[in-house]
């Protein structure tokens, strides 16, 4: 039984991943900023099954200590953590000369530290172990940058970069890291919108991807996954 770490679970994609994981059987931390929506997601998730256990913790992930001790939580409660979805992520439609003073810092602490912290965490105990997978949740901003939201799209390039150099130096030692590249997901951020969910990627998509590769051999990696609506971004 895999013990799996997520970022951002009660909603979106993340919450599609934590459930589709609790499907597969797997001890699961998740964490998220409102406490009283990640609990009852939690008790959401051990009726789905009942046989696994949750481990949940309200965390503000943009915050580096925060951070820090959501994965010693997560260790206490599971013991060795096998996967990692750093699926926790901000978006801000706006571009770089119009952002705000803290629009900089506010990005790079969620979409890109959270990720980086988890893996200075986590990585010498996976390598000295040989096993492990990491997922990190990026988008297809990170090669095809949206200029209407020039910082996210910045910060998806420094995650996508991140995760490249995981995997190299992950590789020799057995432990696999994959990068998503989602394009438009129909999530909590289009309520709202008049667009049919069908011209979107669903975060069972996402979920299922992810479940997908997790479950190939021993032997593969899956080093990225793009996944775009059939007729084109929104």
């Amino acid at each position: 039984m895999s013990n799996v770490l997520i970022t951002g679970a009660s909603k979106g994609m993340g919450r599609a991943i934590a459930i589709a994981f609790a499907k597969q059987g797997a001890n699961l931390a998740i964490c998220s900023r409102g406490e009283k929506e990640l609990f009852a997601f939690r008790d959401e998730l051990l009726a789905i099954n009942p046989a696994i256990k949750v481990a949940a913790r309200a965390t503000d992930i943009s915050d580096k200590a925060e951070v820090k001790a959501f994965a010693a939580f997560a260790e206490a409660e599971l013991g060795y953590i096998d996967v990692i979805v750093n699926n926790v992520g901000t978006y801000v439609h706006q571009s770089i000369l119009d952002d705000d003073d803290d629009t900089f810092q506010k990005l790079i602490n969620t979409n890109l530290v959270p990720a980086y912290e988890l893996y200075r965490y986590f990585g010498k105990t996976m390598m000295a172990a040989k096993k492990g997978h990491i997922f990190n949740t990026c988008s297809v901003a990170a090669i095809n940058p949206v200029i209407q939201a020039g910082m996210y799209s910045v910060t998806k390039f420094a995650l996508l970069g991140l995760s490249t150099i995981m995997r190299l130096e992950m590789q020799q030692h057995q432990v696999k890291v994959t990068t998503i590249l989602p394009g438009s997901t129909f999530t909590e951020s289009w309520e709202g919108s008049d667009i049919s969910a069908d011209k979107f990627v669903s975060p069972d998509d996402v979920a299922a991807a992810i479940i997908c590769a997790y479950n190939m051999s021993a032997g593969a990696n899956v080093d990225e996954i793009v996944i775009k609506p059939v007729s084109g971004q929104l």
